[in-house]
């Protein structure tokens, strides 16, 4: 599938080409073709699940018209690199700035996102001055995947919890020669980059993040604003109607990932579940997405083969993990369709050097992908105030 000299050294960086050979590509449209489809939902809506005739739609797509090798071309020519921390390979994007004052950033992903989603913000934050930004708004980028994820390596024993994924980031971009960093998050990647800043206060520099890892504040409870109220009943949906998946996830996740790994068709509608009830797309996910573009995201699962293995990051750190107060300097963007949209008091009582926040007119829980402008925005102006302090 790709071609990479990692056994080398533990230490060793090394570029990563991808040449996925075209027997799995001929085996996923068969798959595709064999599909046994279930009877259609009941309803006339999306509250049974992803419909019948959508995911028929969408496979029958991916199967005669989805080109995987452009994307294989778009992630070959982005600069990518693999290399082994705590025994595990990692894979990661790094695309340096040619300006002199660029400032690293590390970018993390969540479920179920990859790489793909920062595609189109990945060279307005490297090389602002050719999209509007200022030489002073640089960044050199780093985007890995996670554990279990994309073209990482997949754990072969417990124990790669969100802390430990934190502390092996910390690593990866020391071993770039970066000795400073800003990091950011949305989603699990929300929940490492909140790690870092508390286990590597030494080199991290100040964090965002598109989805705050903070709990209601009880002390609030009788003095509601109307945003907190309206994040409690987004709350108490995703509770009762919109976390199911979590639940199998961080259960049983070997068990969800014999269907995901082999049946295209279950992977696909796993994921674009998420992506109806996630982005900011007024009922259907194309409506903001194109197909391919789902599609592109839902390889980076089907290829390496990463339904249990993703899933598995539930099983380590879904509802644990420290809650001690973060220290650093942290800036936070929230989008109107987040899965949980916190006030800014809630987030104060954790991040207690909170030194931007802004509530974004328009955008989901993949806002990188759904609204890359705006997302350049926030990162662009949450970082200017960080290094401002």
């Amino acid at each position: 599938m790709a071609t990479t000299s990692l056994d080398q050294s533990q230490s060793t960086i090394e570029p990563f080409h991808l040449d996925v050979p075209q027997a799995d590509l001929d085996d996923l449209s068969r798959r595709l073709e064999a599909t046994r489809w279930p009877e259609a939902e009941t309803v006339d809506d999306w509250t049974q699940g992803v419909p019948l005739a959508y995911v028929q739609e969408v496979c029958e797509h991916w199967a005669t018209r989805y080109d995987w090798r452009q994307l294989e071309s778009r992630l070959n020519a982005r600069g990518q690199f693999r290399t082994q921390i705590d025994g595990l390979g990692i894979h990661f994007l790094h695309v340096r700035s040619p300006h002199p004052d660029a400032r690293p950033l590390l970018i993390t992903h969540g479920w179920p996102g990859s790489i793909v989603e920062f595609f189109d913000v990945i060279g307005p934050l490297s090389h602002p001055t050719d999209f509007g930004g200022q030489a002073d708004d640089a960044f050199h980028v780093v985007c890995p995947s996670l554990p279990g994820y994309g073209f990482s390596d997949k754990p072969r024993r417990p124990g790669w919890s969100v802390e430990r994924i934190a502390d092996a980031w910390a690593k990866l971009v020391a071993r770039l020669g970066y000795t400073e960093y800003f990091a950011q998050g949305g989603d699990w990647g929300a929940a490492v980059t909140t790690a870092i800043a508390l286990q590597d206060r030494e080199h991290c520099r100040g964090i965002h993040l598109n989805m705050p890892t903070v709990r209601p504040d009880p002390d609030t409870m009788n003095d509601l604003t109307e945003t907190e109220k309206d994040a409690l009943e987004g709350l108490d949906y995703y509770r009762k109607w919109d976390s199911g998946y979590s639940k199998q996830q961080s259960t049983r996740p070997q068990t969800v990932g014999y269907g995901l790994v082999d049946s295209p068709a279950a992977q696909a509608a796993w994921i674009l579940e998420k992506f109806w009830a996630w982005t900011d797309c007024d009922g259907h996910p194309e409506n903001v997405l194109g197909r391919d573009q789902l599609l592109d995201n839902i390889m980076l699962y089907w290829l390496p083969g990463t339904g249990a293995s993703s899933a598995r990051l539930y099983w380590e750190s879904f509802g644990k993990g420290s809650r001690d107060p973060v220290e650093i300097p942290v800036a936070c963007s929230i989008f109107p369709r987040e899965i949980f949209k916190a006030s800014r008091r809630w987030a104060e009582k954790r991040y207690r050097n909170l030194v931007y926040w802004n509530r974004v007119e328009k955008g989901g829980h993949f806002a990188a992908m759904e609204q890359p402008e705006l997302y350049v925005r926030e990162i662009r102006a949450a970082f200017r105030e960080i290094r401002a302090r």
